[in-house]
């Protein structure tokens, strides 16, 4: 697991680097982005009960993806090797024990850490991974994939604003999601494989 955080986090340190070279002493606020993305999944779980809802489980394993990037971000501090960081984590789920809670209660536990810390919690965000029934290994597969949408998103002028989001009325998270499914997650040039699918729909449905 250890290596597999290293991993992850250096995939987040390059693409963090593509927004600002120096973005770790810029001290921005992902407990924030983390708080608004909990909100976002409460909102494609379903929480309306005064209407029909139906939970888009698949939608909500990629905004626990999402939480993951803001999540490993919030965790960076200037000094600190990757090895340090990948360290802290398994520090943090050392004796590990998930106590069984609903989607909804284990989402609201960490947008409420993540106000009052400021900061992330590994087991808090372990809680919410383990109650939509995601493992580790489906969590670095879809991480992969939505690092390699956040390196395209930006090569396509996101920053600059002139990236399309929605393809013919779908985001480009649902695109994603296909994708993953139709793409063999353990071949050595996966995240190319993601890159080019996510271009020949891209430009096909933006033409």
């Amino acid at each position: 697991m250890k290596q597999a955080f290293i991993t992850m986090l250096a995939m987040q340190d390059k693409m963090n680097q593509k927004v600002h070279a120096d973005w770790i002493t810029q001290r921005y606020e992902w407990y924030r982005a983390i708080w608004i993305e909990c909100g976002e999944l409460t909102d494609h779980y379903g929480y309306k009960w005064w209407k029909k809802q139906t939970p888009d489980i698949d939608q909500v394993r990629l905004e626990v993806v999402d939480i993951w990037h803001f999540g490993m971000s919030a965790l960076f501090t200037e000094g600190e090797t990757l090895e340090d960081i990948a360290e802290l984590m398994e520090g943090q789920l050392r004796g590990y024990q998930y106590q069984q809670q609903g989607v909804l209660d284990a989402t609201e536990a960490l947008a409420q850490h993540s106000l009052e810390s400021k900061g992330f919690s590994v087991t808090l965000f372990w809680d919410l991974m383990n109650a939509t029934e995601m493992g580790f290994e489906e969590l670095f597969r879809q991480y992969v994939g939505k690092n390699v949408l956040n390196f395209f998103r930006q090569d396509n002028g996101y920053k600059e604003g002139s990236y399309h989001k929605q393809w013919q009325g779908r985001e480009d998270n649902e695109h994603l999601v296909e994708i993953l499914s139709e793409l063999d997650s353990q071949a050595s040039n996966f995240s190319d494989n993601v890159y080019r699918a996510l271009q020949q729909r891209y430009t096909a449905l933006t033409a």
